[in-house]
């Protein structure tokens, strides 16, 4: 009989303690998963990322994820406050029940989405490529008048037409010292005169070789300086033209030769990871701008979206462009707990909200054509 008791005693502990130990497991289901309707003050984490998330002189957020957010709790009746936080901790918070939900330019990812569960995209872009400005077309051309692979073609040739130019001295200075006579110098000088106006077909008719040797050499340079001068025509051309494509970068694939820069533990940075691109990492979009206007690196790759708005109102977009187009996807969504029981009715109140004809020209208003 003892032994029955006992071990009815035993079992009543066993499952006290199994109940005792999911009082922890309920109150954090409840903080993670809070429920619609309920008169919680929920924490709600953001990070600042014109246009989509900022904070005013008085400390109030406002931008395009935080109104919709608006919108979407009010319909919802959910009571909550921002807190400001950086990128990490708006996946991570939510993560470990910290935050109810986070809400800003929040790309989906893949390691993110093992995380946190996200709702429906509430705007697709890809990434920017932000570099310096190229000057005038004709001022690249006159600078690389005076670049060395200009001179060093222009040297080339002039070496080669005064070599020419002593074969000729060499052949007519004594049979043709009216032409090709006098002194050393002059006599070379007349010499490279004739080759340079037989090598461009000018010929001037003012001198002329009157040997047999002279005129061989004549007619080996003639054939040889159609070959050389469509040579270094090439040269000189791709001298002139190589300032305007040297450093100019016009899509991805000129990344991998480039000094580029990122916001570390960014989407970006999971994209350039992926391309096989390396980068250096600044705190901010603001440090990444000026790094490219200081030609501390030659381009700075983040959010097209959050690009498009610093520059064009930040004033952050002097002597910077834009590369064209659009590279790489992104989907910007609000973090929820995984499970969260808010997901389905904001994702059915977000998806009216994003079809509507108002949020459609409130992008346009802030974005523009982007």
């Amino acid at each position: 009989m003892q032994h029955i008791f006992r071990s009815f005693y035993l079992r009543l502990w066993l499952v006290l303690l199994a109940v005792l130990a999911l009082f922890p497991a309920v109150a954090m289901a409840q903080q993670v998963q809070p429920q619609p309707g309920k008169q919680q003050d929920l924490a709600i984490a953001t990070h600042a990322a014109p246009p989509f998330a900022m904070k005013d002189a008085d400390g109030k957020w406002h931008g395009l994820a935080v109104d919709l957010w608006r919108g979407i709790a009010s319909d919802m009746g959910l009571h909550y406050h921002f807190v400001d936080t950086d990128l990490k901790g708006m996946v991570q918070g939510v993560a470990d029940g910290q935050y109810a939900a986070s809400v800003g330019a929040l790309t989906v990812t893949p390691s993110r989405e093992a995380l946190v569960d996200f709702t429906h995209p509430y705007y697709t872009t890809g990434f920017g490529i932000a570099v310096p400005k190229a000057p005038p077309n004709w001022l690249l051309l006159i600078r690389n008048f005076f670049t060395w692979n200009f001179l060093q073609a222009v040297l080339l040739l002039a070496a080669i037409l005064l070599l020419v130019g002593f074969l000729f001295w060499l052949a007519e200075r004594k049979a043709n010292t009216d032409q090709f006579g006098g002194k050393t110098s002059s006599g070379i000088g007349s010499g490279f005169w004739f080759s340079a106006v037989t090598m461009t077909t000018v010929g001037y008719g003012d001198k002329a070789p009157v040997t047999w040797l002279g005129k061989a050499i004549a007619l080996v340079w003639m054939f040889a300086a159609i070959i050389i001068i469509s040579t270094f025509t090439g040269m000189i051309a791709s001298s002139l033209t190589e300032g305007r494509l040297t450093g100019q970068i016009q899509g991805v694939s000129d990344l991998n030769s480039a000094s580029v820069g990122s916001i570390d533990g960014s989407a970006a940075q999971d994209w350039l990871d992926e391309e096989g691109i390396a980068f250096h990492a600044y705190p901010s979009i603001e440090a990444g701008l000026a790094a490219v206007r200081a030609h501390q690196i030659d381009a700075f790759v983040y959010d097209r979206p959050l690009l498009v708005y610093r520059m064009r109102d930040g004033g952050e977009g002097k002597g910077l462009r834009l590369v064209p187009g659009t590279f790489g996807r992104q989907d910007y969504a609000f973090a929820l707990p995984q499970h969260s029981a808010m997901r389905e009715p904001m994702n059915r109140d977000l998806l009216t909200r994003i079809e509507s004809r108002a949020w459609a020209a409130r992008l346009k208003q802030v974005l523009g054509r982007e």
